[in-house]
């Protein structure tokens, strides 16, 4: 299913030296400049963790603050706390508090926005996953083009060079969280959750192989390179502690 999500802002990728658009926190879902606003509007394919990852949070924290329970169900126009004390409940109008929702791996239509909204593989996930360390590996064989930063330019990531069509793999096993094109700025993009603590992402892509709540190996080729929302063929790779950017070259093996 097309996701028709835009989440809040869109910042344009800045040009640099090299002949491509870089990865930056502006472009690729980290924090906007200034402070995130105090409550969020639920969209049509939105997910808990689509929405923690445009503001830097772990999709638990979401979920506490809005008093949202395992099941993470969420419809379109539910209001959502992005700040707060644990507890409080999510809001929406028509929606009384004995009707808490967390997060949906596909919400209604628009034209249905109502509809009985399905469990997200984030309760699937959080239910067998564990805490501790990854066995992580290289999500392609290209080039390193760009480095992790939080300076004055931030990358959230590291980007890596190709061509389109090359193979994109599964850094670590995991399951298929995300699968879609609605956070502007990645492209076509896939989230995998390898357990209680990490979370991996893979932007860009020319086509993307695997769906929400698919279980994946290690190596597993899960998508293809491309350039949806780059200007050049590359993977984008983020790997998320906690629902924060972590340097992915402090995880990742020495390439041969």
């Amino acid at each position: 299913m097309q996701k028709l999500v835009i989440l809040l802002a869109v910042f344009a990728l800045s040009a640099c030296s090299g002949g491509y658009a870089p990865v930056t926190e502006q472009s690729l879902g980290g924090r906007p400049s200034g402070p995130a606003p105090a409550r969020y509007t639920v969209r049509q394919g939105d997910t808990l963790y689509s929405i923690a990852w445009r503001y830097g949070m772990d999709f638990r924290e979401l979920a506490a603050i809005n008093g949202i329970d395992r099941r993470y169900i969420i419809y379109p126009g539910q209001k959502l706390r992005l700040k707060g004390a644990s507890g409080a409940t999510g809001e929406s109008s028509g929606t009384s508090s004995g009707t808490k929702v967390a997060s949906q791996t596909q919400t209604s239509s628009r034209s249905q926005p109502k509809q009985s909204a399905q469990s997200a593989p984030a309760e699937r996930v959080a239910s067998h996953a564990s805490v501790g360390p990854v066995d992580w590996q290289w999500p392609s064989k290209g080039a390193l083009i760009g480095r992790y930063s939080n300076g004055a330019s931030p990358n959230k990531g590291i980007d890596l060079a190709g061509k389109v069509g090359d193979p994109v793999y599964a850094a670590a096993a995991g399951r298929v969280v995300y699968a879609g094109s609605g956070l502007l700025g990645y492209g076509n993009l896939v989230i995998v959750n390898h357990n209680r603590q990490y979370l991996s992402a893979y932007a860009h892509n020319s086509r993307i192989l695997v769906k929400e709540s698919d279980s994946v190996k290690k190596g597993d080729k899960i998508a293809e390179l491309g350039n949806t929302g780059t200007s050049r063929p590359m993977l984008h790779f983020e790997i998320r502690r906690d629902g924060k950017p972590v340097d992915p070259l402090k995880y990742l093996p020495e390439k041969q």
